[in-house]
């Protein structure tokens, strides 16, 4: 027996994004989050460095707009940009009205400290010490959970997206809810509500070494993909420069507000090396820098490169750095007094879902938010600290969009989630075999530098790897491994799919066939439509 639950809203993620539009809408309307796992867990509990809003009066609004564009490479649009820099500050203010609390300039200051990052030209990130993404997460959360029209659901994973035209044969085609897995009680459950929202982060997961959490295996993306929806850009997967390199250490980021500070990149020998790459050195932009890093350790056949920042005072890398600072120590390692070793390691995907400017997809009834969505912000590169902002000003938008809208509870009859047909699986190795061969040779063959004849490779495997997971999937009970490998194989076919269309380098994809920027013509966005039977379940 599938149980079936009816709400206003389905918010799918229960990070920065989903739930701020939880909170814009629960005045109004009954709201149900879910999370794959504890409430808090994401890429936004991890967001250390800040978020970017014009505050100091040095600062401008074009500034801000025209260092974001320089970073997309040409490939921003423009209207977006503009957007999301012209609503940050009340969008910041928002937060401050939640109980966030910002890191001030001193004990009895009224003024925020601002911090600067790769890719700006003014201080203009506002952030929470070294831990910004938590104390934002933990702040709203404490909120949902207050809040008598929002309900939580942890541990439970959506399967595939519900739509009029698929469950109903009827047209024209909506969203309806979602096949949600209740982790924990291995129950499949109907969430119907006539407005369903993607808010499941990224998938830094498809790669081997990433800064993401686990929970990171591109779950809204692919859903929407094989609901109907358009995706784009998906060949921008922006590769975070400095991640801790130690045994031990799993997805630990160091935080690029370091280099803000005026931490230096070194090689093994104590030579800096960011100079000879870059005007701004270890400010430029992350593409630029995490591929200096690439070529540096490709060059020397060295494992990590060096991050010092221990010239600074010991009282002011402590007080601004507590985090990072503790977690180092915890390996053995004195920031303030050794240099940190790092890698570059995947950490943001810059494509995603098509949406407009309120988060609306191709599907009437279905958002996109945050990082799951391609709203035109980032272009081929993501400007530090934009990430948390866009988040932010988006579920606003779509807040404020959907109020506008008579949410009219669903009413058909949907048909229940169908597992007469398969069994229980007798062993999970086939799925953590696949899992890892898929993030290995994305990481081998699609990662930082790319090239053709790597990418075809990975595609050929990635077909036979599909139809392995196709097959698997048709005969055995669903799990929460199994959903996610399903999802990592169709976010990587999109990244493949999407690196070949691409026939130039720019921002962050680099191919060593292609290796200058093409400025014959204006730059166009890569966008993959659904065909049928790339949706189809």
């Amino acid at each position: 027996m599938t149980t079936t639950e009816h709400y206003d809203i389905l918010i799918i993620g229960s990070g920065t994004a989903g739930l701020t539009l939880a909170l814009h809408m629960a005045d109004s309307a009954r709201v149900a989050v879910i999370s794959k796992g504890p409430l808090d867990e994401g890429a936004s509990l991890y967001a250390q460095g800040g978020i970017s809003v014009v505050l100091d009066k040095t600062d401008s609004i074009q500034s801000h707009i025209d260092d974001t564009l320089r970073a997309g490479a040409g490939l921003c649009n423009e209207h977006a940009v503009r957007y999301t820099v012209e609503h940050a500050r009340e969008n910041i203010e928002w937060l401050i009205d939640q109980g966030v609390s910002f890191t001030r300039d001193g004990m009895t200051s009224e003024t925020y400290h601002l911090t600067q990052e790769g890719g700006h030209s003014h201080r203009r990130i506002i952030h929470s010490a070294d831990a910004t993404g938590r104390e934002v997460e933990t702040t709203l959360l404490a909120k949902a959970k207050d809040h008598p029209n929002i309900s939580l659901f942890p541990y439970h994973i959506g399967i595939d997206l519900i739509t009029s035209q698929k469950q109903l044969k009827q047209s024209p085609n909506r969203t309806i809810g979602c096949y949600v897995l209740d982790i924990k009680n291995d129950e499949t459950k109907t969430f119907l509500s006539p407005v369903t929202v993607l808010a499941t982060g990224g998938a830094g997961k498809v790669y081997l070494y990433t800064s993401n959490p686990d929970v990171s295996t591109g779950d809204g993306i692919a859903m929407g993909w094989r609901a109907g929806c358009r995706v784009a850009n998906m060949e921008f997967v922006q590769f975070h420069p400095t991640c801790l390199f130690h045994p031990k250490a799993k997805s630990f980021l160091i935080s690029e507000a370091l280099r803000g500070e005026g931490a230096r990149l070194l090689l093994a020998n104590g030579e800096r090396f960011m100079p000879h790459f870059h005007p701004q050195a270890e400010l430029a932009p992350r593409d630029v820098v995490a591929r200096a890093i690439d070529h540096e350790m490709k060059r020397l056949g060295d494992d990590c490169v060096y991050l010092d920042i221990s010239h600074k005072p010991a009282t002011f890398i402590k007080s601004h750095f507590p985090t990072i600072y503790k977690r180092c120590l915890d390996y053995g390692i004195d920031m303030t007094r050794e240099p940190i070793p790092v890698v570059p390691a995947a950490h943001y995907t810059c494509g995603g879902i098509m949406t407009d400017l309120q988060g609306r997809t191709d599907i009437p009834g279905l958002y996109a938010i945050g990082e799951t969505a391609h709203t035109g912000l980032h272009g081929a590169n993501r400007m530090a600290s934009n990430s948390l902002l866009e988040c932010l000003v988006f579920a606003r938008a779509a807040a404020d969009d959907i109020k506008q809208q008579e949410l009219k509870p669903v009413s058909a009859t949907i048909p229940p989630w169908d597992a007469s047909q398969v069994e229980p699986a007798k062993e999970a190795i086939a799925i953590t075999h696949n899992w890892d061969e898929l993030r290995r040779f994305m990481w081998d063959y699609v990662g930082i530098v790319r090239s053709t004849h790597r990418l075809n490779k990975a595609r050929q495997r990635l077909i036979l790897l599909k139809q392995e997971i196709g097959d698997y999937y048709a005969q055995h009970h669903i799990s929460s491994d199994l959903l996610e490998l399903r999802n990592l194989a169709d976010v990587a076919e999109l990244i493949i799919a999407s690196a070949l269309l691409r026939k130039e380098s720019r921002g962050l994809h680099y191919i060593l066939d292609y290796p200058e920027t093409d400025n014959s013509q204006p730059p166009q966005e890569t966008i993959i439509t659904p065909r049928t039977q790339d949706h189809a379940a």
